[in-house]
This record gives structure tokens, sequence and C-alpha cells, in this order.
């Protein structure tokens, strides 16, 4: 096979893996929002409970978090109690479309705006750079691999922090697929933090 050719393949590769994902994607998001009340509440409940006990043990001076959308786990009232533990709280902001997150520090009561995606952000924190990272997850595999919803804000972000923070992922066991098929510019998670199994977490 010419180099062309083989350029020309791997890009039809990595198209079928594209359009693999939002299919996979889509279906996930489905799932989590057609969870029950009950069932999303009790898988909240103890998701929160082993965030709390790796957050502890990790013990990061600063922490990002982030507002949850789609029904995702709700890290909101775990990190009020991490400002009032002295933890800095930072949420993540899309300053420009495409490019790495930026991280501004949050208080519970801070005056908010609502940027790209209808998610909030803080209007006057302070920029911080975390040492570890709350990250929310559609989908995820058996080696920690995150899917995303498909901006792929959080690989930019982590390949541009050095050294590199501690990568948190958190979702429902309902997220978990054999592989998310990575590519080059995939990054896997330090810890998965489920209601089940999880990966690597207490």
């Amino acid at each position: 096979m010419t180099d062309a050719g083989a350029d020309a393949a791997a890009l039809d590769a990595r198209r079928a893996i594209m359009a693999w994902r939002r299919e996979q994607r889509a279906a996930l998001i489905g799932a989590r929002q057609a969870m029950s009340t009950a069932a999303h509440r009790d898988a909240s409940h103890t998701i929160g409970e082993r965030l709390r006990t790796l957050i502890d043990a990790v013990h990061p001076p600063v922490l990002a978090g982030y507002w949850p959308i789609r029904r995702e786990f709700n890290p909101l009232p775990l990190l009020r109690d991490c400002v009032a533990n002295g933890v800095q709280v930072a949420l993540p902001v899309i300053r420009v479309k495409n490019e790495p997150l930026e991280f501004r520090l949050w208080t519970p009561g801070a005056p908010m705006k609502v940027g790209i995606y209808d998610i909030p952000y803080p209007n006057e924190g302070s920029v911080t750079r975390p040492d570890a990272l709350l990250i929310p997850m559609v989908g995820f595999d058996a080696v920690g691999y995150r899917l995303g919803y498909g901006g792929g804000y959080y690989d930019r972000t982590v390949a541009s922090l050095l050294p590199r923070p501690c990568l948190i992922g958190i979702a429902f066991e309902l997220a978990r697929i054999d592989s998310i098929r990575p590519l080059a510019h995939d990054i896997r998670m330090d810890h998965v933090v489920t209601e089940g199994a999880g990966l690597g977490q207490p």
C-alpha cells in the first residue's frame, strides 16, 4: 500500500470510530436520562461517599469540579463541603471555543455567568491550576479511557497541564462499555468513581 493509500485507510478508520462514538454517546446519555429518580439518587449517594474518601486520600490543595448537566452526578454538595474544609475549588470555563479550559476559583454563592453549552461558570474567580480534576464521563472502559461529549476540551486541557493533575472520572455504572476504541489524543483517568466497581477507587 502506498503512503497515500495508508493515510486514506487511517482516515477512514478514524471516521468509523468517530461515527461509532456518536452512536454510543447518544445511547449512553439516553440511558442516563432514563434512570429512575430513586436509582439516580441512590447511585449518586454512593458515588458521593466514595469521592469523599478518594479526595481525602489525594488531598489536593486545588480541586477542579464541574457544573452538572444532563443528569450527570451532581458534585456541588461535595464541592461546598470541600470549600468549608479549606480546599480551594475551581470550575472550568470555556474562554475560547476548541481551546483548553480555564479554571477559576469558586465558592458557594459566587456570582456566575452562563457560558457555551449553557453551563454556569464563576464570573469573577481568580484563574488557578488544579491539582486534581473531577471529570464527568458519558462512558468509560475497563482501563480508564473516557468517552465525553465529543468536544475534546478535557483532552486538550490535560495535555496542556504540566505536571499532570490527578484525573478522577465520574460516571454511573451504566456508562461502562468494553472499550471506547481509544485514539492518540485520548487520555486515561487515574481513577474512575461509580456506584459499582469503578477503577482505582476506594
